[in-house]
């Protein structure tokens, strides 16, 4: 650890709380280790929302910018490889995003009614990277209405026409909303539906006086180097905002605790808190390669929920926002992965090529739609291709070829397969591959998916053919 994030950790965790009196004597390097490597794992979450909300609702020069707090961004387009405030982003509903600031009063949003056979879906998560709440076909049903996000502390009375009350952990919070394409042509349809989506302050919405503004905020600039070497400095930035639950006063302590004997830190102390942030670091790429769910080489978990979901497991939690932050709970969706074949070897698409077979009448069982989406192994995120396809989704069946016994067969390949087989293509990159296979709105009932790991379906192999 560089002497400037050991600088930052001193000052800055200061604003986490009143500090005990601890010094360095108090603490010894193995438990500084201990609670660096904890602190990462709990706070790494955080501090990757925080550094999303900064691109997209903070800084107007990002690149990634959508609009500024409790408005609503519509694109009218899908997700490319120029996205890359977000991991291993969805290509298949065109997004609406709106990042809420609670703090003055609540916010209402309301929805357009929409028809039954297009999936949307509102998943409201907060600065935790709890999901708090849903809207949408599956959670409310097509009927358009009103609901009321709330933040920290609120406990005022639901007005009339609030169809449900969705409380925030955090004064921040993000409204993610997905609505579904069917194709290139549907866009102006999805269009019509998003501009039926509206957010407006509480005060607006009862035709009130508003109440008085939330004091200004100047948001540190955060970028992904930033982010790893000034981790501890956003973590404190963040936790004001999130007042803590019970299952948090454990980890804050000892975060406290090491603040303060950081002020006076022997190099042996500085050296374990730098490899506890490795371990922490190390923990969960080890609970991602190893605790989820393998099926058939994929891999599945139930990695996403609220906070009584979690219950304090934060390295679930750090593992979830790791493998794809904003991932939806099983009941909305669910997402087995694949960086390799059931053998174990490593899907490279600048060595091999490779097929993936949904047997006759085993297509992917949901009440809404699923699609397998392409990412780059390195950076997770969508690559530049030919095609300008990204994934193969099921409104796309009618178009594809299905092999003579009935089956469906696509193709992962960095080259065309051939004009014959060119609509079962995914185009694959020059390097390592990651596939993630999107089960919307899953099956609650066989042949399902659910439990996760454990239930009736079973995506297939990927299989090398070249």
């Amino acid at each position: 650890m560089n002497s400037t994030l050991l600088k930052v950790l001193v000052s800055t965790m200061a604003l986490v709380g009143s500090f005990t009196s601890a010094r360095a004597a108090d603490l010894t390097p193995a438990e500084a280790q201990a609670i660096a490597e904890e602190g990462l794992i709990y706070g790494l979450p955080i501090v990757m929302n925080y550094a999303v909300m900064y691109e997209y609702a903070v800084d107007k020069n990002s690149g990634q910018y959508k609009a500024p707090f409790n408005q609503i961004k519509n694109e009218a387009r899908v997700f490319t490889y120029e996205d890359t405030a977000i991991v291993t982003p969805n290509s298949d509903t065109p997004y609406s995003l709106a990042w809420l600031d609670l703090r003055a009063e609540p916010m209402v949003l309301s929805v357009p009614a929409v028809p039954k056979e297009r999936y949307y879906s509102v998943m409201l998560c907060d600065g935790n990277t709890f999901n708090y709440g849903y809207i949408g076909q599956r959670a409310t049903g097509p009927a358009a209405g009103a609901y009321l996000v709330v933040g920290p502390g609120w406990n005022g009375e639901t007005p009339a026409g609030i169809k449900e009350v969705f409380h925030s952990s955090t004064h921040f919070s993000l409204a993610a909303y997905r609505t579904q394409l069917f194709n290139p042509e549907d866009m102006p349809n999805v269009v019509k539906v998003q501009s039926g989506y509206k957010i407006q302050p509480l005060s607006a919405y009862l035709k009130k006086p508003a109440p008085p503004a939330a004091p200004a905020i100047d948001f540190p600039p955060i970028n992904n180097e930033l982010a790893k070497t000034r981790f501890w400095e956003y973590l404190a930035f963040s936790l004001p905002f999130a007042p803590a639950g019970p299952e948090e006063a454990a980890i804050r302590a000892k975060l406290e605790k090491l603040a303060a004997a950081m002020k006076s830190a022997t190099p042996e102390l500085k050296a374990a808190v730098a490899e506890g942030m490795k371990q922490g670091e190390a923990k969960i790429k080890q609970y991602l390669d190893t605790e989820m769910k393998t099926i058939n080489g994929w891999k599945a978990g139930d990695l996403f929920g609220d906070r009584a979901f979690y219950n304090g497991n934060w390295l679930l939690r750090a593992a979830a926002a790791t493998g794809g932050i904003y991932g939806n709970d099983t009941v909305e969706a669910v997402y087995p992965m694949a960086r390799t074949l059931a053998n174990g070897e490593t899907l490279d698409g600048s060595k091999h090529q490779y097929t993936l077979t949904f047997p006759a009448g085993q297509l992917p069982p949901v009440d809404a739609f699923w699609s397998v989406t392409m990412y780059d192994g390195k950076t997770q995120l969508l690559i530049k291709n030919p095609m300008n396809r990204y994934l193969i989704n099921s409104p796309m069946l009618p178009s594809m070829k299905q092999n003579a016994d009935g089956s469906l067969t696509i193709y992962i390949q960095r080259e065309s397969p051939g004009a014959a087989m060119e609509a079962n293509w995914l185009p694959a990159p020059d390097g390592p591959i990651y596939l993630v296979l999107r089960l919307y709105w899953p099956q609650a009932t066989p042949p399902s998916i659910l439990p996760v790991g454990e239930g009736t379906w079973q995506p297939p192999a990927i299989v090398k053919v070249k």
